[in-house]
């Protein structure tokens, strides 16, 4: 993934800490607690200190951070003539989010049904039949709850912005406060220790810094991000005006996500620390599953399978390639113990088996989540 910076100022590199991004990743940490380790003692006493009626609407919206990390937690990135600055606090990042178009926010609300489509500019669903049909089409797939909250959001953003909203301050209330109070020292003292390092030692010094997956090229216009999806983007573009930010997260380990929708500003969100992970498995059983790994179309599932059940129909979607290409791929995985299925309805979904991803050690844990 690489993110073009010719020509922009260096000014214009900033690193900022967002309470909405942080909540994102907190609720994301509540719902796959696979997905970090180190926070399991955080999410089973935030989880069983929830109260049922916050808890059922925090399951009806979830594939706002389940499934993908919205871009809607990053407003600021994506609001039409804004000056591309987080809030303060959760409140100010809320209100940005009120001034986000309600095509916008829909198409970033929805990004689970057009994933394979993200980087390509494709049009909001309030806006064009076609990805309207595939929006409720793909959230068929995933439950009749599902399907109820994308018909309601394509019927009636205005609404649903507004419970959206009053979801996530009652989150707030709940647990969050105390939790950013927590870690917010933290994050701040991150963002200006790598502020300060950008300005006395360069961009290359800051971009280690922040993660071994970043460099940058040799004449310095282009950062890359290795993560096993592909993507482009321009900071310098148009769009919300040119600019790169980066921000530090508390609960994101060993997630490095990278905010790079057209006509959005770039977004680098990047773990603070990583926990200690459990201990590989057997040497037979690991040579059984790298075998299965051998394959790079096997690694690219596995990244999808990752983050959420899929259905044959849609991994072969989302990589170009037919449906009994991927059975084949699926079932070498599934004897090598790494992918599980389960049925809903008619709909077959797989899903990748973090337990023994884990013990397939921490690099390939970082590599499939990144």
């Amino acid at each position: 993934m690489n993110i073009d910076i010719a020509g922009l100022p260096a000014d214009r590199i900033v690193f900022e800490t967002s309470p909405l991004a942080e909540l994102g990743l907190a609720l994301h940490a509540l719902s796959e607690p696979g997905h970090h380790p180190g926070l399991h003692g955080w999410a089973t006493a935030t989880s069983s200190a929830l109260e049922p009626g916050l808890a059922d609407r925090l399951h009806e919206a979830d594939f706002l951070w389940r499934n993908t990390f919205s871009d809607v937690f990053m407003p600021f990135a994506g609001v039409r003539g804004g000056d591309g600055r987080t809030g303060a606090t959760l409140a100010e990042d809320l209100d940005i989010l009120d001034t986000m178009d309600d095509e916008r926010f829909v198409a970033a609300a929805l990004e689970f049904t057009c994933a394979s489509l993200y980087g390509t500019g494709a049009p909001s669903p309030l806006a064009d039949a076609a990805m309207r049909t595939r929006a409720l089409d793909m959230a068929a797939a995933r439950g009749p709850q599902q399907v109820r909250f994308t018909q309601q959001l394509l019927t009636d953003p205005v609404s649903v912005r507004g419970w959206v909203r009053r979801l996530l301050e009652d989150c707030d209330q709940a647990f969050f406060a105390d939790t950013w109070h927590r870690v917010r020292v933290q994050l701040v003292a991150d963002a200006r220790h790598k502020t300060e390092l950008l300005r006395r030692k360069g961009l290359e010094e800051a971009m280690r810094a922040v993660s071994t997956a970043l460099s940058l090229n040799g004449d310095g216009t282009r950062i890359t991000v290795d993560k096993l999806s592909e993507g482009r983007t321009d900071a310098a573009g148009l769009g919300v005006g040119p600019g790169l930010t980066l921000i530090p997260t508390a609960f994101g380990w060993p997630h490095l996500m990278v905010v790079h929708a057209p006509g959005w500003r770039p977004v680098i969100h990047y773990p603070v620390h990583r926990p200690d992970l459990p201990s590989p498995a057997s040497v037979e059983l690991l040579q059984l599953r790298m075998a299965a790994l051998a394959h790079p179309m096997r690694m690219r599932l596995c990244r999808n399978l990752a983050r959420s059940p899929y259905t044959t129909g849609e991994l072969a979607d989302s990589h170009g390639i037919t449906s009994p290409e991927v059975s084949r791929h699926l079932s070498v995985l599934k004897k090598a113990g790494l992918v599980t299925t389960r049925r809903r309805g008619r709909y077959v979904l797989h899903q990748l088996d973090l337990t023994a991803v884990t013990r397939l050690g921490s690099d390939f844990l970082e590599g499939v989540l990144r």
